[in-house]
């Protein structure tokens, strides 16, 4: 009953419910563009081929669960939110190293637009590439009615739409929605396979090919991944600033005490997000490649979801990716000096730059922690499969992803239950972090 209560709150808030139901609306609007498929496309044939292809982890396999099965089927919407991801990863490696997008970045907003324009551009190409090599790859396969260049014209537009329609879906739900629009839109791509999953391991324990007991222990390895990733989610490391008084006028200021928390993973999923969306470049090209000549059909089974080589790459780009978009999150020298003006300073610590000093160091060590947690979570349940005949393949990053986006639009809507005194989402009334000392 408390925890009905709770629910209810949300629901009592105009704006937050406003919100919620905007979200709600484009993430249908989001998936009912995975239901039309593109004209000259052999459905039913393509559907077969993805079943052998998602049963292997293959390519195909790995690439439609970010996608929420549209891949499957060659619809308006099969590249998702891909191409738009990959372009902002772009934009903003450029954006540190060419130097006039690192004025553009300096300009504010006035810079910000120009650049997201300039993002906007760049998925209009990505998107143009991918759909070209995914209608290579259909016709390769003998899945297109009438190949040649009047089906791949038709097919590259029709995707490239559709991504740059699901592109502006997801901005709209970043601006007037709950959540980041790009994550939520990964995260109802991911959630729509669970059924499926579920129906799957049923069906195959009616069969006998997979025992109860099985079915049960991937269960609880999925469910103990879980745990850990909201375990460590939640932790973060304090540390303490105190105040000095001041004496303005007649009025006392300061002299209190408080804190600024570090989380373990600061990056949230983006860094996860991120090296996915890179690593789906070399898929497709090797995938499209591998037609046409051994050595590429050699280089795409060494780098198949599974393999050891793809679980490297993506253990090294999440580590990276980790820091990477810490680093532009966060500024040490910027927040070193807030908390001089403002008086405030950490004990044995001098203000300014050794406090900047100390908040690199801490970041570091707490950020390398967080990096490797994030990697080694992603590549588990790889493993799991490589070890366990698995009734269906579910990635250790698309594992992330939805628990990690999960959890960060739970707080959204916690702080905005809190901001109107209502108790909190959870049972506890408050979601709490743990203090990591």
């Amino acid at each position: 009953m408390v925890l009905l209560k709770n629910f209810k709150n949300i629901f009592l808030i105009p704006e937050l419910r406003r919100k919620l139901f905007f979200t709600l609306g484009v993430l249908i609007v989001s998936r009912l563009g995975t239901f039309i498929p593109v004209i000259g496309v052999n459905i039913p044939l393509l559907g077969e081929h993805m079943k052998r292809a998602t049963s292997l982890g293959g390519l195909l396999g790995y690439l439609d669960i970010f996608s929420g099965g549209a891949l499957a089927s060659a619809t308006l919407f099969a590249l998702g939110i891909s191409p738009y991801i990959t372009a902002s990863i772009m934009m903003q490696i450029l954006g540190m190293s060419v130097p006039y997008l690192e004025q553009l970045v300096k300009e504010g907003e006035y810079g910000r637009k120009i650049i997201n324009q300039y993002t906007r551009y760049l998925t209009v190409f990505l998107s143009i590439m991918y759909s070209f090599g995914y209608a290579v790859y259909l016709e390769g396969q003998g899945l297109a009615f009438t190949p040649g260049w009047a089906f791949r014209i038709i097919f590259v537009i029709s995707l490239t739409v559709g991504s740059l329609f699901i592109m502006w879906l997801g901005e709209q739900i970043s601006l007037f929605g709950i959540g980041n629009g790009s994550s939520m839109i990964i995260f109802s791509g991911i959630v729509t396979k669970f059924p499926g999953y579920f129906i799957k391991t049923k069906a195959l324990i009616d069969a006998g090919s997979l025992e109860l007991w099985q079915a049960l222990l991937i269960l609880a390895i999925f469910i103990f991944i879980t745990a850990c990733i909201i375990f460590l989610e939640k932790g973060e490391r304090k540390i303490p600033v105190q105040y000095a008084r001041r004496i303005v006028g007649q009025r006392i200021y300061g002299g209190q005490s408080t804190y600024i928390p570090f989380k373990i993973n600061t990056a949230g999923v983006m860094p996860v997000i991120f090296a996915s969306s890179i690593l789906n470049i070399p898929l497709i090209i090797s995938g499209i490649l591998s037609q046409r000549a051994d050595v590429f059909r050699r280089f795409a089974e060494w780098f198949a979801p599974q393999g050891i080589l793809f679980n490297a790459f993506e253990f090294v780009l999440i580590i990276f990716f980790s820091f990477f978009y810490t680093a532009l999150i966060f500024n040490p020298d910027e927040l070193a000096e807030n908390i001089k003006k403002s008086g405030g300073f950490i004990l044995g610590i001098r203000p300014g730059k050794k406090t900047a000093v100390f908040f690199n160091y801490i970041l570091t060590r707490i950020g390398l922690v967080g990096a490797l947690y994030l990697a080694c979570l992603s590549i588990a349940p790889n493993i799991l499969n490589a070890l366990f005949r698995m009734p269906f393949y579910l990635s250790g990053t698309s594992l992330l992803i939805v628990v990690g986006v999960a959890l960060e639009t739970s707080a959204q809507i916690e702080s905005y239950l809190i901001e109107h005194r209502y108790e909190g989402f959870l049972t506890t009334g408050r979601l709490k972090s743990r203090a990591l000392r």
